[in-house]
């Protein structure tokens, strides 16, 4: 499959979703939340290294009781880019 016909296959599974929760975390997708200063991003696989980066479009953010993003409430996200984050 191409570089294209993966960011548009994955763009086509966030839009289907009727909640972030519903998004893969398994593979091939790989739906997961990213770790220190981009916490509140989340990215989906688009090669080994690549990624489609995208953040929760809510004000405010939903929350679970221990602060974590709800993803069950999350209905809309804005995508960011995509990119190899693995060397920063």
């Amino acid at each position: 499959m191409t570089r294209a016909a993966k960011i548009r296959q994955r763009l086509l599974e966030l839009a289907a979703a009727d909640k972030l929760a519903d998004v893969s975390r398994m593979p091939p997708a790989r739906c997961h939340q990213l770790g220190g200063n981009l916490d509140e991003q989340f990215a989906v696989d688009i090669s080994a290294n690549e990624r489609l980066v995208f953040r929760v479009d809510h004000d405010p953010i939903p929350r679970k009781a221990d602060g974590g993003i709800d993803l069950s409430e999350v209905r809309a996200v804005i995508v960011l880019r995509i990119e190899d984050y693995h060397d920063r």
